[in-house]
């Protein structure tokens, strides 16, 4: 009866972590932390031939946005390529963002393959350019994991700050799908550090 009782006592415990992590990512979701910072960080997305998808489109749109409300006077692109891209995604974000009005020298790009790796080669330019607080901008349900991960490499303060994608019109199922990933993505994090 004991061995019964640890057993669903574990049961409950490991369904309801990551139920407690869907919750928060949700609340984090719904809370747009518009504020100044040092810099503002766009988390890259795909990109096709040097012209962002639209959901990087969104992102990049929002980072100037905020540039323009003078938040702060550096944004710093994030994002790699996949065999055979011709162009980053930080390269695409930073000719996007150029031709949007954010000024050349205000840009810095990093190239990183993974959300953790982007946001460590921001903080090796932060450690260079004494930037401490980030606004950093990427999907709704992105922003708890992006959040964790700038906070637990030291930056002072990290803001969040959404892009809103009610243009792409997503589906309830793609939503849930959407944060069951996300869920999955923190709980690695969290035990693997990836």
């Amino acid at each position: 009866m004991r061995m019964l009782r640890t057993i669903a006592l574990l049961t409950v415990l490991v369904l309801a972590y990551p139920t407690w992590l869907a919750f928060q990512i949700w609340t984090q979701s719904h809370e747009d932390e518009q504020h100044s910072a040092d810099a503002i960080v766009v988390l890259g997305a795909a990109q096709y031939d040097g012209r962002p998808s639209p959901v990087f489109q969104a992102r990049l749109d929002h980072a100037a946005y905020l540039y323009g409300e003078d938040l702060s006077s550096k944004v710093i692109v994030t994002g790699g390529k996949r065999p055979g891209d011709r162009f980053t995604e930080a390269e695409a974000g930073q000719i996007y963002l150029e031709d949007n009005g954010v000024a050349s020298e205000d840009i810095d790009e990093v190239a990183g393959l993974t959300t953790l790796e982007s946001l460590r080669d921001v903080k090796e330019i932060a450690q260079q350019e004494d930037i401490d607080t980030v606004l950093l901008v990427s999907d709704p349900l992105h922003s708890e994991r992006i959040k964790r991960m700038a906070s637990d490499l030291g930056f002072d303060e990290a803001y969040t700050s959404w892009a809103s994608y009610q243009r792409l019109q997503r589906s309830r199922e793609t939503k849930a799908k959407e944060l069951a990933r996300e869920v999955a993505s923190l709980l690695v994090y969290e035990l693997l550090d990836r």
